[in-house]
């Protein structure tokens, strides 16, 4: 499915946008959202707490598309989810965590490093030789994002936050070409692995949590700001993004993923000024020029 285009001269090329990468690019703007949105969420609570309650409200949802596709046997691979869904509960300590000890703009920055990290896992995972093209883009969209973030000096200095982000890059490769080869060929539905994610990581932080703390119902937050922020988060954020990455996944390479969804800086920054007045630049703007150059040459090609 492609959006309709009038001009059949601009047609003829391969300028087009499919709908995968449309979805891609939806979910590159929540994520960019959710940096900010986070940073505000964790005022009301600590960081287990909410991540439990984000990812277990995301899983609540999806129980009944679930138990029906067990019930109709479209599962029957349904354990290929779990190395996925650690991968995924790593990413979301790291990524919380690091959000919590930096700003939004350094996370948007160190985390589009999974796009060119993913080039080279998908060489290492999936056995698929290097795509220079990708990979020229994903240069460039790295580069964007660094004028993107730019602060004046020409290194980025890293604390205890930032390498938690740079891990969660590392670990965001990972998941995309690991889910890609663990899925191949594997009978499980999207939701259902989204699903069974999903429990992994509410699970997970729901253990870490009581490890930390003796939690009891009245520490969880009862401010209707943290719960529209909270809904926000499991709606689009978590829900819809997953379930959309996985769905990618299968069909797309992983590289190409995880370039369509480097363009979140962007809209990270964009965020990160509306909602946390940090400042954007005319560098800033040149940077998110190139982000989305690249993103649009990537969605443009097949494959």
């Amino acid at each position: 499915m492609t959006l309709p285009c009038r001009s059949s001269a601009w047609c003829r090329g391969k300028l087009r946008l499919p709908l995968t990468e449309m979805l891609l690019l939806l979910v590159a703007i929540f994520w960019g959202s959710s940096y900010g949105v986070t940073k505000s969420a964790l005022l009301f609570s600590s960081v287990f707490m909410f991540m439990a309650i984000r990812v277990l409200l995301t899983f609540a949802l999806l129980i009944v598309p679930l138990v029906r596709d067990f019930r109709a046997n479209r599962n029957a691979d349904w354990h290929v989810a779990i190395p996925s869904g650690g991968i995924l509960f790593a990413i979301f300590c790291c990524e919380i965590v690091g959000i919590s000890e930096t700003t939004a703009t350094n996370a948007a920055f160190l985390i589009s490093l999974s796009v060119i990290l993913t080039a080279f896992m998908e060489v290492v995972v999936n056995r698929k030789p290097l795509d220079s093209y990708y990979l020229l883009l994903s240069v460039f969209s790295v580069t964007g994002v660094y004028l993107l973030t730019y602060s004046g000096q020409l290194t980025l200095t890293l604390n205890h936050g930032d390498w938690l982000i740079l891990a969660a890059a590392l670990l965001r490769a990972l998941m995309v070409t690991m889910t890609k080869q663990l899925t191949l060929g594997k009978q499980i539905t999207t939701l259902s692995l989204t699903a069974i994610q999903s429990m992994i990581v509410g699970l997970g932080a729901f253990v870490l949590l009581i490890m930390q703390t003796e939690f009891n119902l009245s520490d969880i937050p009862a401010d209707l700001s943290f719960w529209w922020m909270t809904l926000y988060l499991v709606a689009c954020c978590t829900l819809f993004a997953f379930f959309v990455q996985n769905y990618a996944v299968r069909k797309i390479s992983p590289t190409k993923v995880s370039l369509l969804m480097g363009s979140e800086p962007v809209f990270g920054a964009l965020f990160a000024y509306l909602w946390l007045d940090e400042a954007m630049t005319l560098l800033q703007f040149t940077g998110a020029v190139a982000i989305l150059c690249s993103v649009y040459l990537a969605s443009v090609r097949s494959a």
